[in-house]
């Protein structure tokens, strides 16, 4: 069975730094394109990052720039977001997804929490 799974969420103070991860089981990530995407509570959801792992190219939304960094590990089909210098306005319910043509595969979400 395909499924997503992320984990590395937890509560945070300002300034602090978390890892998530999402790790892919049932298929390959190769010819994906994996995003994080976030939701906060009374939000709609927001793409944060994404990777194309057809050319190793990487995006980021302008609120996350200089401070989150995408990457993949193929050996182990996960997709990590190194998200730095948190702040309170990135807490959220991040999750990932798997998108290609025909192919769309959701995770179940990891919260984040940043606060003093």
């Amino acid at each position: 069975q395909e499924k997503l799974v992320e984990s590395g969420g937890g509560l945070v103070q300002p300034g602090g730094s978390l890892r998530l991860s999402c790790a892919a089981s049932g298929f390959s990530l190769d010819h994906y394109s994996i995003g994080w995407f976030r939701q906060a509570p009374g939000k709609g959801r927001e793409g944060v990052s994404c990777i194309v792992t057809t050319d190793n190219s990487t995006y980021y939304a302008d609120s996350v720039k200089g401070r989150f960094t995408i990457s993949m590990d193929t050996g182990k089909n996960i997709v990590y977001l190194q998200m730095t210098n948190l702040k309170p306005e990135d807490t959220a319910v991040y999750y990932c997804n798997a998108n290609r043509v025909g192919n769309d595969y959701w995770g179940q979400g990891t919260q984040v929490t940043v606060s003093s």
